[in-house]
């Protein structure tokens, strides 16, 4: 038994050999090792965030100040001609046997436009012509008839019933002359119907027939402007109606056309459409050959100017509570104030109230801020100091 014991005793002392210790030394080693470098880095990272916490970031801000601001009422709608005149057959209507003008052609008044067929109408007039040289003929004679009657009578040749005759036949031969040239005149009227004529001055607009198309009575063949003046047929905003007055200035635009071009309210609509709440005005343009008819517009009138203020678009924040500004107030304490906006211009937004003209407002990055948090303000033209964060990064590393 003492043999076994005196066995394991010399293994157990041969365990710790010198490569075993040279490892676990390295071991231990290692681990103090890791734990110095996780301690330093715990030890940087503190000093760093009590160095984020105590900077003051620097922030841009703007005056409120006031400027000129015209203010201006849109008006929408369409090219029109002043006067649209429908042109169509006056008479009976027929078949149109020649066109003399096209779309977009400039016509004087009285000018051929088209001719409807008169192969009916034509012999109609060469007949009623004959019929009023023979009517005039037997009027002639019986007016002979008389004097000569007149003439025998008067010596007894002739009775006086005789004579009275022969004036009845001579006043019936002169009615049926005025019955012929009457409906000589009323045959000739409807063969010059059949030629379609310009009525005015003007430029043709449209043309809605063809050669060979058979019309109806009092059908429209072409659409004249009149005097080729044109207009803006537009249509503004109740409230915006009573700004405008005859006679002002207006600037007008068509759609994807830098082009402006100068005209004036014409006509005030003396109604507002109780549907759509809008009013109708009409501007009158100077002849152009890009004003066409039915060309899409928009006009601008300046009714007045006034005194605003205006931010830039991004100082102007928005949430659940409305619109608002960050305002820097004398401790350089971010403040927090509701601004009423009144429209938009093209260096902004225009506020109608919630601040004064000196205010200091955070103009960018204002949505990275706290109310009552310090900031450094910088001026708008100055920028922001070299090494200085900004709002946005006020809270990066």
């Amino acid at each position: 038994m003492s043999v076994f014991a005196d066995e394991r005793l010399g293994r157990d002392d041969s365990w710790l050999t010198p490569r075993r210790l040279i490892w676990a030394l390295v071991g231990i080693a290692g681990v103090v090792a890791v734990l110095l470098a996780f301690r330093i880095t715990q030890t940087v990272e503190s000093k760093r965030a009590v160095t984020n916490k105590g900077a003051i970031p620097s922030v841009t801000v703007t005056e409120a100040g006031r400027s000129a601001l015209p203010t201006t009422v849109s008006i929408i709608g369409t090219i029109g001609a002043r006067f649209d005149t429908p042109i169509g057959v006056e008479g009976d209507g027929g078949r149109v046997s020649a066109i003399y003008a096209e779309a977009g052609d400039h016509v004087k008044r009285g000018q051929a436009l088209a001719r409807l067929d008169t192969s009916v109408l034509e012999p109609q007039v060469a007949n009623l012509q004959a019929s009023l040289e023979l009517a005039r003929a037997e009027s002639e004679l019986a007016a002979a008839e008389y004097h000569r009657a007149q003439a025998v009578g008067a010596a007894g040749a002739l009775s006086a019933e005789e004579t009275e005759k022969r004036r009845s036949s001579s006043v019936t031969a002169a009615a049926k002359v005025k019955v012929a040239a009457a409906q000589l005149a009323e045959a000739q009227a409807k063969l010059a119907r059949a030629q379609v004529r310009a009525p005015a001055d003007g430029t043709l607009l449209t043309r809605t027939v063809e050669v060979g198309q058979t019309v109806a009575p009092g059908a429209t063949l072409f659409r004249l402007a009149e005097g080729n003046e044109v207009e803006l047929r537009g249509e503004v905003a109740e409230q915006d109606l009573s700004l405008l007055k005859v006679g002002q200035e207006v600037n007008v635009s068509l759609a994807g056309a830098l082009k402006i071009y100068p005209g004036r309210v014409r006509l005030l609509g003396a109604v507002i459409d109780p549907q759509t709440r809008l009013g109708v005005v009409r501007v009158a343009l100077t002849p152009d050959p890009n004003l066409r008819p039915g060309a899409f517009a928009r006009a601008e009138v300046t009714v007045s100017n006034a005194e605003r203020i205006v931010l830039p678009q991004t100082a102007v924040l928005t949430d659940d509570k409305g619109s608002y500004v960050l305002v820097v107030d004398p401790q350089n304490k971010v403040e927090r104030r509701p601004v009423k906006v009144s429209g938009m211009v093209a260096g902004g937004v225009t506020i109608a109230g919630g601040i004064g003209d000196k205010d200091r407002v955070v103009a960018t990055a204002g949505a990275f801020l706290q109310v009552g948090e310090t900031v450094r303000p910088v001026a708008e033209a100055e920028g922001v100091p070299q090494g200085a964060g900004t709002a946005q990064g006020a809270g990066s590393s």
